[in-house]
């Protein structure tokens, strides 16, 4: 008993025409009856009634439909396991994320999945949460790290809330103390090191301050997080950061806490709703929900 038999078989049970059941299955009708009839020798009972041209399922046929149904399925099922697990030994992974995010969160539990799983090669994509979302929606993606909400909502990506980060204001080790804490409001009047446009981290530090009623004054902008913490560690002016990244070991810019209640942001997970990503990208998706967690 061949596994295409039994394929051939439901196909004759599920739609009572040997020519359509062969259209459905993409061979020859000759072929496909030639294989129902060796299918009938092999178990010694005829599995359908031909009488003037009506196909019927006979007793046999009967008992055999649920049990062939089992096995194909079993069978498909036997097929995706072993390939998930032969996609955790090779393959890789296209993930999108925040450069904030990039050199504080990914670091760790790059090498924690790589030390795992060596033969995943992982591509890397920094940009801001609008450039991701487009490049998920192309497909040129697996997973992306975004800041919510998403700067256009679309129904064809899932999000998982990963963490939420608060932001903090670094400053030269050698400039003023701003103080144990600091408000937004207090920021009219100093010199901002932004982001570029685009930037979720720009766009919501702007917002802040016009909300407290003023425009932000620009000692620098247009940069990603690496020129901005190297613009404000030369005394160029002040940024609003993650305190992750401000934190991080190495660091030497000083850092002072937002007064309440403060500005914080969300990362999140996302990937197509419609197309499932790969295996591997699904354990680094597992690490990295633990690793927020």
């Amino acid at each position: 008993m061949q596994f295409q038999q039994l394929h051939y078989f439901v196909a004759v049970a599920e739609t009572r025409h040997f020519t359509r059941a062969a259209e459905r299955v993409h061979v020859s009708q000759p072929s496909l009856s030639q294989q129902i009839r060796a299918l009938e020798r092999e178990l010694g009972a005829e599995l359908f009634s031909r009488a003037r041209g009506n196909i019927a399922l006979t007793d046999a046929g009967e008992a055999l439909l649920p049990l062939a149904r089992r096995i194909l399925a079993d069978a498909d099922t036997a097929r995706i396991e072993v390939q998930e697990l032969a996609q955790l030994r090779r393959g890789r992974i296209r993930l999108g994320a925040t450069p904030s995010v990039c050199t504080g969160l990914l670091p760790d539990v790059l090498r924690a999945f790589h030390d795992r799983h060596p033969g995943i090669q992982l591509l890397i994509e920094e940009g801001g949460s609008h450039d991701l979302v487009r490049e998920l929606a192309r497909g040129a993606l697996d997973l992306a790290l975004v800041v919510l909400p998403l700067p256009s909502p679309s129904p064809a990506l899932t999000t998982v809330e990963l963490l939420r980060e608060d932001l903090v204001v670094v400053s030269s080790p050698r400039a003023r103390r701003l103080g144990r804490s600091v408000r937004i409001a207090d920021l009219q009047g100093e010199r901002l090191v932004m982001f570029r446009h685009g930037y979720d981290l720009r766009e919501l530090t702007v917002a802040a301050c016009r909300a407290e009623g003023f425009e932000p004054e620009f000692a620098v902008e247009g940069g990603e997080m690496d020129a901005v913490l190297g613009f404000v560690r030369a005394g160029l002016g002040v940024a609003v950061v993650p305190r992750m990244v401000a934190e991080r070991p190495g660091s030497d810019l000083r850092t002072t806490p937002l007064a309440r209640p403060g500005l914080s942001r969300t990362i999140a997970l996302a990937h197509r709703s419609d197309v499932a990503p790969p295996r591997a990208a699904r354990e680094l998706q597992r690490m990295l929900l633990a690793q927020g967690g």
